[in-house]
């Protein structure tokens, strides 16, 4: 997989704009169209060309949309892509280094070729669920404890 291919999509003011306004259409179609599971049709205005999608894929879109509306880039990494460490640090934004002692630590998959290291971008994206979910049971338990302690 190509460095290119992880660097996220940073939208400007107008791509901002312009996303939320699309997220709103589709996150509506979706809404009213709960029943089509195979595919959605997009009509082209300038050529009258119908596309036909698949439903996954433009749900994809709405959280593509969602992002990009919240002026945050993004990226799109096949889940059986392989990635170097720089590129995983890179999508977890943190060091290199700190990225490898995860990987020694046993916290997230990887393979050696050779001399190198490779993840798998499922593997980085389980170990990413995985502390999202530590990090919410940790808040959770602080506002239990600021509650019973009376702090809040």
């Amino acid at each position: 997989m190509s460095a290119a291919a992880v660097q996220p999509v940073q939208p400007g003011h107008d791509d901002v704009v312009t996303a939320d306004a699309a997220l709103h259409q589709v996150k509506a179609y979706l809404n009213d169209h709960p029943d089509h599971s195979d595919a959605v049709r997009v009509r082209v205005e300038e050529n009258d060309d119908e596309l036909v999608l698949p439903r996954a894929a433009v749900e994809l879109f709405a959280q593509i949309l969602a992002y990009m509306a919240a002026g945050h880039g993004v990226s799109v990494v096949p889940a059986h892509a392989e990635l170097t460490t720089q590129q995983a640090a890179d999508l977890l934004n943190v060091s290199r280094p700190y990225l490898i002692g995860l990987l020694d630590a046993g916290e997230i998959e990887y393979r050696r070729v050779g001399k190198h290291r490779r993840i798998q971008a499922a593997s980085l994206i389980e170990y990413m669920r995985n502390d999202d979910q530590r990090r919410r049971q940790a808040a959770d338990e602080l506002s239990a404890l600021t509650q019973e302690m009376g702090l809040a």
